[in-house]
């Protein structure tokens, strides 16, 4: 595995971690709809919660969110769609954005709540 793709999962597992912290059940991870990815399926007492999560080894070309496209975007609310019919879901729902910065021991992470609303078409 590329040295980019193991951050990428270290990642991953560090912002499941973090949300189990803070109460979240995780329904899955890297969930995949055709070719489109969920990284993170999550549930709280409100909401269904699709998150999309972005490592980097540090912030010096910017913060991960801001390489987070409109493309990605629709895909992402695209699997979520039809995660939502196929498990007959009726609460909800949420899409948020984990931001992991690795510092050489471990990551911060920068949690963005609600981070975007579906594109209208």
């Amino acid at each position: 595995m590329a040295e980019h793709n193991e951050l990428g999962k270290k990642g991953e597992d560090a912002a499941v971690k973090y949300l189990r912290q803070k109460g979240y059940k995780i329904l899955s991870q890297n969930w995949i709809f055709e070719r489109h990815e969920i990284d993170i399926i999550a549930e709280d007492d409100e909401y269904i919660i699709f998150v999309e999560v972005k490592t980097r080894s540090s912030s010096y070309w910017g913060n991960p969110e801001e390489a987070i496209s409109k493309a990605k975007i629709k895909r992402m609310v695209e699997a979520a769609d039809f995660y939502i019919k196929e498990k007959d879901i009726d609460i909800p729902v949420r899409f948020d954005i984990i931001a992991a910065i690795w510092t050489g021991r471990t990551f911060e992470i920068d949690h963005i709540d609600d981070a975007f609303l579906p594109p209208v078409n």
